[in-house]
């Protein structure tokens, strides 16, 4: 059984492709490592789901690495 966390539905309007690829990246750099690791794992749970494979189990592992330079 795959818990989904609820989703926030907003719509914008934009006048540019461009705007709104520049809204896309704002919003994703805001996020935080939890929050991108999250939304991995409900893109993963979906497509297994669509794919008929509900019963495949994955774990949740990861590592949140510390970049060097300034």
């Amino acid at each position: 059984m795959v818990n989904y966390t609820p989703v926030e539905r907003v719509a914008q309007v934009f006048t540019s492709f461009a705007a709104a690829d520049s809204a896309d990246e704002e919003y994703y750099a805001s996020l935080s490592a939890s929050e991108c690791v999250n939304i991995l794992l409900d893109l993963i749970a979906n497509y297994q789901e669509s794919h008929g494979q509900a019963a495949a189990r994955f774990e949740r592992v990861y590592r949140v690495a510390q970049l060097q330079g300034g």
